[in-house]
């Protein structure tokens, strides 16, 4: 099987194209390295990735050859964006709507013309819930994100279900409950956390730390792209959950954590942010139903594997600035 990743060189990417590559299969992957955060953090992913088996493109998905790429390609799993929930406010917003939204509707057009694709899996998030009416949150109900990144992840999932009911494009949506493990990005909550833990930083947390979140292992959420890859049950247009099902607040995490670490904590607590919801809960039912998926990894065996990563890579996190989360 030969297949595109987009967004190779990110923290989701990168696992994909791994777990593929280790199956033998061949990968394409294309990531346009933007200045989100370090470009030596994807370029020591694509490092790991080097075999001939792998391709690699450097480029915006707006601006590439996409019928080139896609020719004898099978699947295409599109991890590609522009994340963050607090960055898509004001002026950036046109880089949300650019990377997340016009690139996502190019590459449908694309694989639309190709005609034959065994599966096309896009990355959504459970930020287009927002401020959820129920939990667990269900594929059914309303979505109503606060913030413009949810917005913009909302109408590249809407793209994604309209190519498939219109142009029989397969595809399907997974909608990531906040990931996290080893070679998380940089900006999110656990990456500072274990840093700041290691170093005896100052962890710095939006809110009150009450706010309830389903955290999600690294290694289940590639599962779950495999298995939709390969999912017959799924119709054109699908959308699952994607959950850990860990339903913890950022307070009990940091407790997890300090245990883990043997200290207490430096912790400081900051206004809360615009665009951040106070609860996340995703129930995965139709996931198990649809492309067979269950996550399998607590938050506390899942957080001790990150921290481990992060004792080995100290020398590449050690030199990287404080960042609130």
């Amino acid at each position: 099987m030969k297949a595109l990743v987009t967004g190779a060189a990110g923290f989701v990417g990168s696992g994909i194209s791994r777990r593929l590559l280790s199956e033998g299969h061949q990968v394409v992957g294309i990531d346009a390295l933007t200045a989100y955060y370090a470009e030596a953090l994807k370029r020591r992913n694509l490092q790991e990735l080097e075999s001939d088996s792998f391709t690699f493109h450097e480029s915006d998905i707006n601006e590439a050859d996409l019928d080139t790429l896609l020719a004898d390609v099978d699947m295409v799993y599109h991890q590609a964006g522009q994340p963050g929930v607090r960055s898509s406010w004001g002026q950036e917003f046109e880089s949300y709507t650019r990377n997340n939204v016009l690139a996502t509707q190019k590459l449908l057009e694309a694989a639309a013309r190709n005609g034959k694709l065994r599966k096309f899996v896009y990355a959504s998030s459970s930020s287009i819930y927002g401020d959820a009416e129920r939990f667990p949150t269900t594929e059914g109900d309303l979505p109503q994100p606060v913030s413009p990144y949810g917005v913009t992840k909302l109408a590249g999932e809407h793209l994604v279900s309209l190519y498939g009911s219109n142009f029989g494009v397969p595809t399907i949506s997974l909608r990531y409950f906040t990931v996290y493990g080893p070679g998380q990005r940089p900006d999110m909550a656990f990456t500072r956390f274990v840093q700041s833990a290691l170093s005896d930083r100052e962890i710095r947390i939006f809110g009150t730390g009450a706010q309830i979140r389903d955290f999600t292992y690294i290694d289940d959420v590639v599962e779950a792209n495999i298995l939709a890859g390969q999912a017959d049950a799924a119709r054109p247009g699908d959308v699952v959950n994607i959950s850990g099902g860990s339903n913890i607040s950022v307070n009990e995490v940091l407790d997890v954590l300090s245990g883990l670490v043997g200290h207490k904590l430096n912790v400081r607590y900051l206004e809360r942010s615009h665009g951040d919801v106070f609860r996340t809960g995703g129930s995965s039912d139709r996931a198990a139903e649809v492309i067979g998926w269950t996550s399998r990894t607590s938050i506390e065996s899942g957080l001790a594997r990150q921290l481990e990563w992060a004792q080995r890579t100290i020398d590449v996190w050690s030199s990287l600035p404080e960042n609130t989360v």
